[in-house]
């Protein structure tokens, strides 16, 4: 509708009304056509931005569409002459378009456009005539034309003259000549078989040299624009002496066929004319008249031989034929002329062009097969085969070429992507034609693969054993966990957490989840918790997260912050007293002092020293044993009551120790001693604290020791499947041994050690004295114990 009333103005403004009425059936066939490609027309030198047609009203697409499916025009060629408005949908020129310089060679000139959308791919073929309008006027190629004509000649004599140039075309080109008002000559307009115009001289009256030698007459050239142009040339004829033979052409047309790529003063053709007269009026000359400016260009004529030869570059894609036409004259002035017509032969000497229309430049790597990645058209202006192009990719690539339509390639992926083997593509394209010389052009496409989250993280080892010595500060950080992820971006951010586990208490350690790094959170006791395990989780910062596990095993090392605990004597009880008889021997074994150390390795190897004693050199200590012995046989000298204290320290460092205080009674027999005893002390009651003290002490090493037991066999299990095997210090042999029956018959000490703990089980019996029933004495040699019960 729209260019009907386009067309009903345009031809209003001319006034023209069956030009109107042309142009009315000329817009009906056009939207009549229209269901296969959209057509419409535009006048010449129209100003920039011009309105060229409404596509979204054409295509009954919605506005909200065309921006959405991202709809753009592409012009065929190099330049892009259009624009299409998303918002509005209008279709607009860039630039003032000029016919004559965009189609000089054509009478009809139409520019050939395409609609493309996306999502989903469409292309809408679309034409754009570029309508003439009289914008040049008629131009001959000479301003004055000189003919010399024989007085002789007659009435009726042609003589042809050279045509006028008008760039336009149909009724705006060149319809007519006038000659100014003469008494001799007249004009005589024909049209050739190409359909161009050609004026001719024609005389009326016969020439008389003396009479008038020369006459000048104003040649008119009128186009049919409105309002209409003209141009204008002097002619100017000379009148000459007679010369009653013209020069005559062997033919009256030459045809020649020649190939584009021929060289520079390649012969193209060699005219001849022939005139029988003698002198100068036989000598003919040639020149090219009624020829474009171009055919000149291209062309030499030699005008002495009529050789016609290669002076410019022949290009098939720009004109297939080239028309002139040889004027040969001889010396009186007679003028013969001949055409030549020199077909143009394509060779393949054009490569193909690619043009990118569409390109996706990153696509994700769980793109399917058959995935769109580019979207282009392959040209070559060669005709036949030279023209005819087929397209490849280099290489060994995941991606194939689908041809659609009109020259137009789609690239698709035709394989799984893995952006972790191959991250990004160069793919070039090769197109090439089917010329014998076969010609080609490459383009390359720049495909990068983004990441999607298909890797999980990986820890670098399964299990992470760190070590970390008790009593540490709090938030100490004892080694570092690292997890790495394939993927990149947030896909391979990895971040790290403490698999929580029900029923279990809050492990002692946290992660940084940023660094992976392992901090103890409060101070460890050895004693207490020798080693544990947590399950650390590395999870990645996709969508959704995944993740891998790994056991972190912290292994508690020991540190000397016990000190020995004397089992024996009670360090909360008075100074032991014991018993040895004057006849003592040296090595006598009068005392066995036991402690232990809660710590493990060389911080529980306890060694035992004779601090101070009343006489230093009546008794030792054994280093490992602890066991009191006289040092030298006992006198009767020595004074009765010995004081000793022994000094328990162990390998620690620093090292911690204890001191245990015995006091000896020298007695020259157990029954006096044992009176003495009784004087000055009442008799020992079973529940009195001594007693009870070695009672408690003895079931807790109990149970600790039974405690530390299972866990070294829990331990030892566990390590016996992870194949690893730790060996803990033991105590020497010489600190196991126990020798009760070399203790005095008043006293029996059982001491049991466990290799690789830090506790021990101590028993100790009571004085073995022998109870008599009540009111009975004791036999010859014989005392009565004050501690039977």
């Amino acid at each position: 509708g729209w260019l009907f009333w386009r067309v009903m103005a345009c031809g209003r403004r001319s006034g023209d009304s069956k030009r109107q009425v042309i142009l009315f059936i000329l817009c009906v066939c056009v939207c009549q056509s229209g269901a296969e490609t959209l057509r419409y027309s535009l006048l010449e030198e129209m100003g920039r931005d011009s309105f060229v047609a409404d596509i979204a009203k054409d295509l009954g697409v919605p506005l909200s569409q065309l921006a959405a499916r991202k709809a753009r025009v592409v012009s065929e060629g190099d330049e892009q002459l259009f624009r299409l408005s998303q918002n509005t949908g209008v279709l607009t020129a860039k630039e003032s378009l000029d016919r004559e310089e965009i189609c000089p060679q054509s009478d009809s000139c139409t520019l050939v456009f395409k609609i493309f959308f996306e999502n989903p791919l469409q292309l809408i073929r679309g034409e754009v005539e570029i309508r003439d309008v009289n914008d040049n006027s008629p131009v001959f190629p000479e301003k004055e034309m000189v003919l010399k004509i024989l007085e002789t000649a007659s009435p009726g004599s042609r003589f042809p003259l050279e045509s006028a140039q008008d760039k336009d075309v149909g009724i705006n080109g060149l319809q007519n000549y006038s000659l100014g008002p003469n008494p001799h000559f007249s004009l005589a307009i024909g049209t050739g078989k190409d359909g161009v115009k050609y004026v001719e001289l024609v005389l009326q009256r016969q020439l008389d040299r003396e009479e008038q030698g020369e006459l000048n007459l104003l040649l008119t050239a009128i186009d049919g624009g409105s309002p209409p142009r003209s141009g204008t040339a002097q002619v100017r004829i000379v009148v000459v002496d007679a010369n009653d033979n013209i020069p005559v052409f062997e033919r009256e047309v030459y045809e020649v066929r020649l190939a584009e790529n021929s060289p520079l003063e390649q012969l193209v053709v060699r005219v001849a004319a022939a005139d029988p007269d003698e002198g100068s009026n036989g000598e003919v000359r040639y020149a090219f008249t009624q020829t474009s400016e171009r055919s000149r260009q291209l062309f030499q004529l030699n005008p002495v031989t009529g050789e016609i030869r290669v002076a410019g570059n022949l290009d098939f894609e720009e004109a297939k034929i080239h028309k002139m036409v040889v004027k040969a004259t001889d010396g009186g002035g007679l003028s013969a002329h001949c055409k030549v017509q020199v077909e143009v032969l394509d060779v393949n000497d054009n490569a193909p062009e690619i043009a990118l229309t569409s390109l996706t430049a990153s696509i994700p790597e769980d793109a399917p097969p058959r995935t769109v990645v580019a979207l282009f058209s392959v040209r070559d202006r060669d005709s036949g085969d030279n023209g005819r192009t087929e397209c490849s990719i280099d290489g060994d690539l995941p991606f194939s070429l689908t041809p659609t339509f009109d020259n137009y390639y789609e690239l698709r992926t035709n394989a799984a992507l893995d952006r972790e083997r191959t991250a990004e593509y160069n793919i070039t394209i090769t197109a090439m034609d089917w010329g014998k010389t076969r010609l080609s052009s490459r383009e390359s496409i720049f495909v990068q693969i983004s990441d999607v989250n298909d890797n999980p993280p990986e820890f670098t080892q399964e299990v992470y054993t760190m070590w970390v010595t008790e009593n540490n500060s709090p938030m100490l950080r004892i080694g570092s966990m690292k997890a790495t992820d394939a993927d990149e971006g947030k896909n391979a951010h990895v971040s790290y957490a403490l698999v929580r586990q029900e029923g279990k208490e809050q492990p002692e350690v946290s992660v940084n989840p940023e660094s992976g790094d392992v901090y103890i959170l409060r101070p460890l006791d050895y004693e207490k918790v020798p080693a544990f395990e947590v399950t650390v989780r590395a999870a990645d910062g996709g969508s959704p997260p995944l993740s891998a596990q790994a056991v972190l095993r912290v292994v508690v090392r020991d540190e000397n912050d016990n000190a020995p605990v004397l089992l024996h004597p009670a360090p909360d009880s008075s100074a032991a007293g014991e018993l040895v008889p004057r006849w003592a021997p040296s090595g006598y074994l009068v005392a066995k002092v036991v402690a232990v150390d809660a710590d493990a390795g060389q911080n529980a190897w306890l060694s035992y020293e004779l601090a101070k004693a009343t006489e230093p050199g009546l008794f030792r200590v054994g280093l490992h044993s602890g066991e009191v012995r006289t040092a030298r046989a006992v006198t009767e000298r020595g004074a009765a009551r010995q004081r000793l204290i022994v000094l328990v320290r162990d390998r620690g460092q620093p090292p911690r120790s204890a001191t245990a205080t015995l006091a000896v009674a020298l007695v020259d027999g157990f029954s006096e001693a044992h009176l003495r005893v009784s004087e000055e002390a009442p008799a020992a009651d079973p529940d009195e604290p001594l007693t009870l003290y070695l009672i408690a002490s003895l079931t807790c090493v109990s149970a600790l020791f039974l405690a530390t037991a299972v866990a070294a066999v829990v331990v030892k299990v566990r390590r016996a499947k992870r194949s690893e095997t730790e060996t803990l210090p033991t105590f020497p042999t010489t600190a196991t041994e126990s020798n009760a029956g070399s203790l005095p018959r008043s006293y029996v000490y059982d001491v049991c050690f466990a290799a690789g703990t830090v506790n021990s089980e101590f028993r100790f019996l009571r004085p073995l004295f022998p109870c008599f029933p009540a009111g009975l004495p004791p036999g010859p040699g014989e005392q009565r114990s004050s501690v039977c019960s």
